[in-house]
């Protein structure tokens, strides 16, 4: 038997391990958050070797639906919506590789802000609006804390994601965050554009307790806008 029928048999024989593990995770006979059976234990319940084993296991790895750790069993991870956005992650990112890249993304994000802020000044519910009033306020709280503010900053855009209360959303937040992070990491931060920034939060807020739906939108665009001119000064000019 020649190297290359042998990795052949073995792709196939991986590939129905694959299949059948990935129908036991959907179904789930295999509980979403549980360890995946031991290695040994897999061997023999497919008969495979412990090469198909893992080469199974990786490609569940990638696709999202078992969470590897070293010196640990594998964890189950039934699909969700972050699943998906985390298989993709690092794609994303490898994407990015150019200003003009990184600005159809965040333009991506202004396009769902906008709606979003527009959905909470119609729709918001006095239980969203306290959640943003405690973003803010602990907005507020971390201006002099460049690090912390950043993390509030997040947390206070992250309600006006949930606040349609549809779970796809939030999501998409994660990825943003995610992907942009690299690059809002690199801008130039100091307690006086942080205060700037509450206070283009504090608009927003305003709006959607007038229930502005306009004003909300504009308020919330302004910020982005702003927020891009910040950032996009990190780039160095070989990738523009």
């Amino acid at each position: 038997m020649t190297a290359t029928h042998l990795t052949n048999t073995q792709s196939r024989a991986a590939d129905s391990v694959i299949s059948d593990l990935e129908q036991r995770i959907l179904s789930g006979e295999l509980v979403n958050g549980a360890p995946l059976p031991a290695e040994r234990d897999l061997m023999e319940i497919f008969g495979a070797s412990r090469t198909v084993i893992r080469e199974a296991i990786l490609a569940l790895s990638n696709r999202g639906l078992i969470e590897s750790k070293p010196r640990f069993r594998p964890i189950v991870r039934k699909p969700d919506y972050e699943t998906v956005l985390n298989a993709t992650g690092k794609i994303v990112q490898n994407l990015l590789t150019k200003t003009g890249d990184v600005k159809n993304l965040y333009d991506s994000r202004v396009f769902i802000e906008r709606g979003l802020a527009r959905e909470a000044a119609v729709a918001a519910t006095k239980g969203d609006i306290a959640d943003l009033k405690a973003a803010l306020a602990a907005n507020e709280a971390a201006i002099s804390d460049s690090v912390a503010f950043y993390d509030t900053d997040v947390a206070f855009h992250g309600v006006l994601y949930r606040i349609p209360k549809n779970p796809i959303f939030p999501a998409i937040h994660m990825g943003y965050t995610a992907w942009l992070a690299p690059h809002w990491g690199k801008m130039l931060r100091s307690p006086e554009r942080n205060e700037l920034n509450f206070h283009a939060h504090e608009a927003i807020l305003f709006a959607i307790m007038e229930r502005d739906p306009d004003a909300a939108e504009s308020a919330l665009k302004c910020h982005l806008d702003a927020a891009w001119e910040h950032v996009r000064t990190t780039f160095s000019s070989r990738t523009v």
